[in-house]
């Protein structure tokens, strides 16, 4: 193994050598072993059950690799540790409580691991089952690529000579593998030796003192291996309603446990030993930074005693605003108050810095809340006065009074709605602007069932941030295993408690029949349509309109989103198929109708493609699509009847990708009443969001 504490000659390079063997004590304290749990189990006894390394990452909360920790029987597991050099083994029972991805499959077993092994993030949150005292690691806050060391100190158990012992390390950092959106994503390691056992101990920048992954794999017959970033730990499974007390999201509960614990031994008087703030004083960790190590940790104290964002969106709408910030669309995206304060590290030193941080805070302080306790109003203030302390010290007059009175006007709105409405910077977007996430699949003419995909967050601006694309081909029974990861980022930038956003499906015209809905990101979880409104567009790009058409087009869709909507049956009559109008005879129909294609099917045939295209030359960008049989022989009466009755009950066009939803989560559940509207699709080309690129913008009311 290589010295951590840099070889022969002491320490890292420009780093005093004291500092650097602190960081290595306090890494090696927090680092445990996990076994499996066995009957007569002893802890002391030789490695049999030993099952790989991991680390304390806030009180009671164990992180560590998930193929590690789901190797065993169930999701319980044992996880032994020390201290310090004479304290003696404690072994504690936690429990898996959240693994990165799952990997259970329809009909597999709760626990063990995916078919062909456990794919990136590899991450598994484990909770004690009573309490112990124990050291943690300092978590960083932002990404690693961000990180500034092109060495890392690791640490972890392996077995030697029978027994299973502790070992450290240095590697080098000698890039990743996969892109900045790709879920796979991970840092490849070089330099020395990662010997079986230490997967999912920790990975520490030398030069910063903080933990920035976790080791998942070895270089088989070579050096090295691969780490994953802690940053990834932000895709673990959001609340689906809204949070009331901070133990509902385990995100949120680690990370505000872990700032806590750090700000509190700083400041505490009782110990011996530096702190992890004091190594990284000593690493000269804030050289070049808007905060020193103190500063940070102080604030983010403070920050870890709010409540958490109401929502991954509200936190990046809230970023957006700040002055001098235009894009924070990092994958994965900021989901707590110090991830949002992580995104700002990009801008270094300097007074506009230091504006920069404050008028964050003092955006915290005036933020939506999830919920309030009787604490809340306390942090708030001290949170404040550290805001005020730092900027007069600091920042001029001006900037002083500024946050003042933004401050001074923060206390006045006490309720959620009132803070939603104001923000201490900015407008709030006006209701129908919020994103939805748009997924584009391109078929692969020459591959049969294969498609090139991108997913993407749509702005009410126009603008689509990329999350994820493919363009190697995939087929179509994989969609929804590969599209899994970026998809659930992208649902994580714009839902909201109780609100989910809407997806938005573009492909061809011919495949719109294509069931996106019925995808299952995850076995344990209902189907798509089932949790969030799913419709679907063309992406063929048509002829360019002419005025007239466009004027027509924009009248047409300013009348069906204002009034009351109503549904016509255009493609049956009496039970029988009859043709779809031809266009002038469409372009009659009144400028609030909603089209029903009852015949379309799944694969249309040549008529309902004709038919569905005459539709759309004759304006209509909206229409329910009846998938799922060919129904030729089907009495379709009741069908037609309650068609008719939703739309005209949907009231406004606006409300039917709601209400198409709920029809889907009838179905899902069993409620005989929907069963009618099984298969049904609803066609929404909004034609003030066009896909990229197509150029067919009709401006907006």
């Amino acid at each position: 193994m290589i010295d951590p504490y840099g070889g022969p000659g002491g320490g890292a390079p420009g780093v005093p050598n004291d500092s650097v063997r602190a960081l290595v004590d306090l890494v090696m304290a927090a680092t445990v072993r996990i076994h499996a749990v066995e009957r007569g189990y002893d802890p002391r006894g030789p490695g049999g059950s030993f099952l790989g390394s991991g680390f304390f990452i806030a009180p009671s909360w164990v992180l560590t690799c998930a193929h590690v920790a789901m190797q065993g029987e169930g999701r319980d597991v044992a996880v032994v540790f020390e201290s310090g050099p004479e304290s003696g083994l404690t072994s504690v029972v936690g429990t898996v409580v959240a693994a990165l991805p799952e990997g259970r499959e329809p009909g597999a077993e709760p626990s063990g691991p995916p078919r062909g092994g456990w794919p990136a993030p590899d991450l598994a949150l484990i909770r004690l089952g009573r309490p112990v005292d124990h050291a943690c690691v300092y978590v960083a806050e932002r990404p690693a690529p961000f990180f500034g060391g092109g060495q890392v100190l690791y640490t972890g158990w392996t077995e030697v000579g029978g027994r299973i012992k502790r070992l450290t390390g240095r590697c080098t950092v000698q890039g990743t593998v996969g892109g900045w959106a790709d879920p796979d994503e991970q840092m490849r390691l070089g330099g020395d030796v990662l010997p079986p056992g230490v997967s999912g101990g920790p990975t520490v920048d030398l030069t910063r003192g903080e933990v920035v992954g976790v080791l998942k794999s070895q270089l088989v017959g070579g050096m090295g291996g691969t780490s994953i970033g802690i940053e990834r730990l932000r895709s673990l499974p959001v609340p689906g309603t809204m949070a009331g007390a901070e133990a509902d999201d385990d995100y949120q509960a680690v990370f505000h446990a872990h700032d806590r614990y750090h700000a509190d031994q700083h400041a505490s008087r009782v110990g011996q030993g530096p702190t992890w703030v004091d190594v990284q004083d000593g690493l000269g960790a804030g050289a070049g930074r808007v905060l020193s190590p103190q500063q940070r940790i102080a604030l983010l104290g403070r920050l870890a005693e709010l409540p958490p964002p109401v929502s991954t969106h509200s936190l990046l709408d809230l970023l957006v605003r700040l002055p001098g910030v235009h894009a924070v669309d990092r994958y994965p995206a900021p989901r707590g108050w110090r991830d949002g304060l992580g995104a700002l590290y990009e801008s270094r030193g300097g007074e506009a810095a230091l504006r920069l941080v404050l008028s964050y805070c003092v955006s915290v302080i005036s933020a939506e809340r999830p919920y309030v306790t009787r604490a809340t109003a306390a942090a708030e203030e001290s949170l404040w006065n550290w805001v005020d302390g730092v900027a007069a010290d600091r920042l001029p007059r001006d900037f002083r009074n500024e946050i003042f009175l933004l401050r001074a006007a923060a206390r006045h709105r006490t309720d959620r709605e009132q803070r939603r409405a104001s923000p201490a910077y900015g407008e709030r977007p006006r209701e129908g602007e919020r994103p939805f996430v748009l997924l584009e699949l391109e078929p692969r003419g020459w591959e049969r069932d294969s498609y090139d995909w991108r997913v993407g967050v749509a702005r009410h601006t126009g603008e689509v941030l990329p999350v994820g694309e493919d363009s190697r081909g995939t087929q179509g029974h994989e969609l929804p295993t590969r599209l899994g990861a970026p998809l659930t980022e992208a649902f994580r930038r714009c839902d909201e408690p109780d609100s989910p956003a809407v997806l938005q499906v573009a492909v061809v015209q011919a495949q719109l029949g294509l069931e996106v809905d019925g995808w299952q990101l995850s076995a344990d979880e209902p189907p798509l349509g089932a949790l969030r409104p799913v419709v679907v567009r063309p992406s063929d790009q048509g002829p360019p309109l002419t005025e007239d058409e466009a004027r027509e087009r924009r009248s047409r869709w300013d009348r069906v989103r204002s009034a009351a909507v109503r549904a016509r049956i255009v493609d049956c009559e009496g039970g029988l198929r009859v043709p779809v109008p031809l266009e002038d005879e469409l372009r009659t129909l009144a400028h609030e109708t909603v089209p029903v294609l009852c015949r379309y099917a799944d694969r249309p045939d040549a008529e309902t493609a004709a038919g569905l295209t005459r539709l759309v030359n004759g304006g209509f960008h909206i229409a329910l699509l009846r998938r799922g049989r060919d129904g030729s022989h089907a009495v379709c009466a009741d069908f037609h009847r309650r068609a008719v009755a939703t739309v005209a009950e949907a009231g406004g066009a606006d409300q039917l990708p709601r209400t198409v939803l709920e029809l889907r989560r009838g179905v899902w559940a069993g409620r005989a009443e929907t069963y009618w509207s099984d298969g049904v699709a609803l066609f929404y080309d909004d034609p003030t969001h066009p896909l990229p690129g197509s150029g067919q913008l009709l401006e907006a009311p």
